[in-house]
């Protein structure tokens, strides 16, 4: 029996029962239409991530203190694990070596802002010339901290584009003075919106000297000390001379933490790569309820279809010919539904993409040909039973059954 032969007596198999096969299609489509959404916002959540991670500089190391193997973090501080901090000669140490490009060292925390009495609550974060270089930010005017020493807290300020909206309006922003809690600062500058990135929302930012965020903080310690190596080359030797560096600084002790930016890809890329393989399993099970249906369509075929089947063995039609009609019909089910459900699929990341484009929702080409994979082999394989079924019968047997 040739192939097209089976292709035109499957079609016109399925045309005269429509109901059946729609309600099977559907089903098939609904599994494969879930595999790509849901790949799709897997993928886009990763790509997001990792841009995310990718805009906060090139080539960056940043120092955290406390090691993360033992007491890094939230864990550490729940053990009543206290970190040495990082202090500004820890961090004016770090730039003594060929492979440092810029050092910034980094305090954070909030502040109450006031001008002309409007006011509210937002982000501090205190740093250095350097940082604005580091980051790869941009100014919508003004300039950005000036090159003084750390130690000094001259009265300036940088802010952010939304806060410059909400206190100011129309008014001009550069040269007016800022009350920062205590302090008053006069602005010099304000950053280019920017939204919010992974780390912080840039346009809800003051930025201010160290020193005067150290003073208004009340901390003399750092959070943080961000670092801009020279090239991607040397990377692993700046990250040695840090912790080579603050170990002898701290007696002896490596109780810093530094992290890369390629690490950090790296693990985010791991983890939301395994979680849009995990979500893809879990639509696929659909497909697997799928092709149970399709199993029990076959057999409702076989059953209706008996003397037609005993007719075609009377013929001479082999058993491999029966079995082959049998899985052709649900082979072209399965087509016709996984054809429909990439359709849908596809429909649904492009809505999704038009509705936020910051989220590149878009199926991987694998989740493509797997999807189409599974349920082409789902509906072969759960129809096997009844294609057997229907090659062993014995064409008397099935041309009497058929009649009564």
């Amino acid at each position: 029996m040739r192939a097209a032969d089976i292709v035109v007596f499957s079609w016109r198999s399925l045309a005269g029962y429509r109901g059946r096969s729609l309600m099977v299609l559907l089903a098939m489509s609904i599994g494969v239409a879930s595999v790509l959404l849901l790949t799709a916002l897997g993928e886009g959540a990763r790509r997001f991530v990792l841009g995310e991670f990718q805009s906060l500089g090139t080539h960056m190391l940043v120092v955290l203190p406390g090691r993360s193997e033992t007491a890094g973090g939230a864990l550490g501080n729940a053990l009543g694990v206290i970190p040495r901090a990082l202090t500004l000669d820890d961090a004016r140490a770090l730039r003594r070596d060929p492979s440092i490009a810029s050092v910034a060292p980094l305090n954070v925390g909030e502040v109450q802002v006031q001008w002309r009495g409007r006011g509210r609550s937002v982000g501090l974060m205190g740093s250095s010339r350097e940082l604005i270089d580091i980051r790869g930010w941009r100014m919508a005017a003004g300039r950005f901290l000036p090159a003084v020493d750390w130690d000094r807290s001259p009265p300036v300020c940088v802010i952010g584009h939304r806060i410059r909206n909400e206190l100011f309006g129309r008014h001009a922003a550069i040269g007016q003075w800022l009350r920062l809690g205590p302090q008053r600062c006069r602005i010099i500058g304000v950053l280019a919106a920017q939204g919010k990135t992974i780390d912080v929302n840039l346009d809800e930012q003051v930025i201010v000297p160290v020193a005067l965020a150290q003073s208004l903080l009340n901390v003399p310690s750092l959070f943080r000390i961000i670092i801009a190596v020279r090239s991607q080359a040397q990377m692993e030797h700046a990250r040695r001379f840090i912790l080579d560096t603050l170990k002898r600084r701290h007696h002896g002790e490596e109780d810093v933490t530094v992290i890369t930016q390629d690490a950090v890809l790296e693990t985010f890329d791991n983890i939301l790569s395994a979680l849009t393989y995990g979500i893809s399993g879990i639509a696929a099970i659909s497909l697997i309820v799928a092709g149970v249906l399709v199993m029990n369509v076959m057999l409702v075929v076989v059953t209706q279809r008996r003397s037609e089947i005993g007719l075609l063995k009377a013929l001479g039609a082999s058993r491999r010919g029966i079995l082959a009609l049998i899985l052709g019909e649900a082979a072209l089910l399965s087509l016709l539904g996984a054809a429909l459900g990439l359709a849908v699929g596809l429909s649904g990341s492009a809505l999704i993409r038009s509705q936020y484009p910051d989220l590149q929702a878009s199926p991987p080409l694998w989740a493509l040909f797997a999807s189409v994979g599974v349920a082409l082999a789902t509906g072969l394989l759960f129809s096997l039973l009844p294609a057997r079924r229907a090659a062993r019968l014995d064409p008397v047997d099935a041309l009497q059954r058929g009649r009564g």
